[in-house]
């Protein structure tokens, strides 16, 4: 069956429909990673996102129920130049069609993915529909229409929990999935840590809980005072979707929270966190996504190789005059990628540490985190 995607400067892409039977609008975003589809799909941070991945050939070992992320699937679409209908994997449950059509998501391949990309990396990101059960133009233009997008939209609120939880999983033994190891720590937790659910990602929760950390999760908009009397050692801030200054309440929050224990916060949470500050944010024109990413740590001159997934971007000179120290930038476009507040004990990064699947090279700052919480 065909299947379409259009844009909304009127550009038309035709191709096969795969996964569920439907339509739906979104930001239409590419990602560079070769794997990973699952954890990129059920990233909460793709939630009203038309994904668009760039490796010719995906779905290739299929998919299985460990490599969530989160809850369900967040993106609002798929696109891929190749879908492979026979994946062979030991760990394969279901095709990566069968895994879409499962969770009520739409896809579409045989589309020029090249020339696709190459669209949105010269007009930016912009609003799409997918669709596999209408066809005719106007109707989806007019529909499609109707779509606000992204900016100054709160979408966190739409994926966060909606109850506070104890998270108390470390890494899965794919060789016996009932059974959860530590590969960072032995010992019981020695931190208790109160992580705000912006959106957050499962690894997240299993690196700190893998560095020795009792992690409470809770939503969103939990108020700074409900946090404090937990008497955390530590507060983490998630990635999650959106524009990250219409989510008022958790900069208003995380302000309240600042100098009282140590925060660490990945992705959304690093916009926090500067908004928190002072600081303001923008919208990159295609974003960041992917696991290739070179960042530079401007403490050590280490060039890391990073996973990433953000379209908003902290400004790196609404910093200036807030006691913020710089401590990682984007070799790519030189953006801000780090910075910490040494007086406020507080730090962050965009990327993502935590990358499942991706590159490890970032990984030393759950540690970062962990010591800070020791010098208390």
């Amino acid at each position: 069956m065909k299947a379409i995607l259009l844009l909304e400067d009127g550009s038309v892409y035709e191709g096969t429909s795969f996964g569920a039977k439907g339509q739906k609008c979104g930001e239409v975003v590419f990602n560079t990673s070769m794997t990973g589809y699952q954890e990129i799909t059920t990233d909460p941070s793709y939630y009203e996102q038309i994904i668009t991945m760039t490796y010719p050939l995906i779905g290739n070992y299929g998919t299985n129920r460990l490599d969530w992320e989160s809850r369900k699937i967040f993106a609002a679409g798929f696109i891929v130049k190749e879908d492979c209908p026979y994946p062979s994997n030991w760990r394969n449950q279901l095709s990566l069609s069968e895994y879409l059509k499962a969770n009520g998501v739409v896809g579409l391949s045989g589309i020029d993915t090249r020339k696709l990309v190459r669209h949105i990396r010269t007009e930016g990101a912009m609003r799409g529909i997918i669709s596999s059960t209408e066809l005719k133009i106007p109707a989806l233009a007019k529909k499609l229409g109707r779509y606000p997008g992204l900016v100054g939209r709160d979408i966190v609120k739409d994926v966060t929990s909606t109850n506070p939880y104890k998270w108390d999983k470390s890494f899965i033994n794919v060789l016996a999935p009932t059974i959860h190891e530590s590969r960072a720590t032995s010992h019981e937790p020695r931190f208790k840590v109160v992580a705000y659910d912006f959106g957050i990602k499962q690894n997240i929760l299993r690196l700190l809980t893998s560095f020795g950390c009792d992690v409470y999760v809770v939503p969103a908009f939990t108020p700074a005072k409900e946090v404090l009397a937990k008497k955390p050692d530590g507060i983490f801030l998630s990635n999650g979707p959106g524009d990250p200054a219409a989510v008022t309440y958790a900069i208003e929050n995380t302000r309240k929270l600042l100098g009282k224990v140590p925060i660490f916060g990945i992705c959304l949470g690093h916009q926090i966190l500067g908004l928190a500050l002072g600081g303001k944010t923008f919208k990159l024109k295609f974003g960041h996504r992917g696991a290739n990413h070179p960042v530079k740590n401007l403490e050590t001159g280490q060039v890391e190789i990073t996973a990433q997934n953000h379209g908003f971007c902290v400004d790196i000179n609404s910093l200036k005059n807030k006691n913020v120290e710089l401590t990682h930038v984007n070799l790519n476009d030189n953006t801000l990628e780090g910075f910490r507040c040494k007086r406020l004990g507080a730090f962050c990064v965009q990327y993502h540490p935590e990358s499942s699947p991706g590159p490890h090279d970032s990984r030393y700052l759950f540690e970062t985190f962990t010591n800070l919480m020791s010098r208390r």
